[in-house]
């Protein structure tokens, strides 16, 4: 956007704006350069005309805190301006940012002969600004604390579930080799499998809670390995009435098998609830494209309500289930998006819900 019809200019009379622009510095920040740190003398009003820019303050150890984005049309700085104090956080460019300067001097000159309705008019904007940053940064505190509890939880959890499992385990084994007939074999084998897969989870959960996950990428056939998917969830799907439909062919792909599974079983698992044991079809389609392996997923369930739709990556985002915990989606695009892919969805009210997936080869 041109400074020109910035949101800061609305606030004064023609003449002022012109002002303001004639003596505005224009520069370019290119990602995670920093425009000011924290306890700087405070010297420039900053306008956002492109691009975004974080605000964080210092923990210490080379650590910081994320307290609020400045978005295009956004102003910042201000307030050292006003009140003379030093910057009280770090602002820093996340994307390759263009930002327009106002020297403070000369902006409290203006200021001092703009009308009294615009300067209240200004600081109303301000302040509604400071509530919304203040909103920000206590979302981020509670979820940070959700995401410690939730760790701590599963900590306990795998550890306490590491006998019963070994139990089923060896009963498993001891009654396949009581009873070698086939189909007693492949029982035992996806119980074996179904406790490893229950373990696998758990720490899968745990990894996105502490923002460590770790990828084990190898070349496996992705059809293949989503037919032993619909092998294990077989009898989950005929309990809920729904049929699922895999149309793939021959694809090789280099990826954490064990990861993708788990987003297809975060994603499929949400639209199997959704349908309330009325019954429905899951239909996944795959096929490789000129930019990599793209994974459809489609419903014909009641669709994504509004309420969430903009919000369904987030973690602790949920509406209308009796249990969960809200983390499915965000721990699926993570997945996605630590292989250097991508995910989204479009989604109609009564009309069902697609997932679409592009990963690298």
């Amino acid at each position: 956007m041109d400074l020109e019809s910035h949101k800061f200019m609305s606030f004064f009379a023609p003449e002022q704006a012109a002002e303001l622009c004639k003596i505005a510095i224009i520069e370019k920040y290119h990602s995670q350069k920093v425009i000011f740190e924290e306890g700087e003398i405070s010297d420039f009003l900053y306008l956002l005309l492109a691009g975004q820019v974080e605000f964080r303050k210092y923990k210490g150890s080379n650590q910081y805190q994320t307290l609020t984005k400045a978005l295009p049309n956004s102003f910042f700085g201000e307030l050292g301006i006003l009140d003379g104090q030093p910057r009280s956080a770090q602002a820093i460019a996340c994307e390759d940012a263009i930002l327009a300067k106002i020297p403070g001097d000369k902006l409290m000159e203006i200021l001092d002969r703009t009308k009294g309705t615009k300067v209240i008019n200004l600081f109303s904007y301000m302040i509604q600004r400071l509530r919304e940053s203040t909103d920000d940064y206590v979302k981020q505190v509670v979820h940070k604390e959700k995401m410690v509890l939730v760790g701590e939880m599963l900590n306990t959890i795998i550890h306490d579930f590491k006998s019963p499992l070994s139990g089923i385990n060896l009963s498993s084994g001891m009654i396949k080799e009581l009873h070698p007939d086939e189909e007693t074999a492949e029982w035992c084998d996806l119980i074996k499998a179904q406790t490893h897969r229950m373990t696998a989870m758990a720490e899968e959960f745990l990894e996105f809670v502490r923002g460590n996950a770790v990828l084990n990428k190898q070349p496996f056939n992705l059809g293949q390995a989503l037919q032993r998917f619909e092998k294990l969830n077989r009898v989950y799907f005929q309990e809920a009435q729904v049929e699922f439909v895999i149309n793939i062919g021959d694809i090789v792909l280099n990826a954490d098998e064990n990861k993708l599974l788990r987003v297809v079983q975060n994603l499929v698992g949400n639209a199997v609830e959704a349908f309330k044991e009325r019954g429905g079809r899951v239909e996944l389609t795959a096929w490789v494209s000129e930019e990599g392996v793209q994974i459809k997923i489609k419903d014909n369930g009641p669709g994504i309500p509004e309420v969430i739709k903009n919000r369904l990556f987030e973690a602790f985002v949920t509406h209308g289930k009796h249990s969960g915990t809200g983390l499915g989606t965000a721990i699926a695009k993570s997945i996605i998006e630590v292989h250097g892919g991508e995910i989204w969805f479009q989604s109609r009210c009564h009309e069902g819900t697609t997932f679409y997936i592009s990963l690298p080869l």
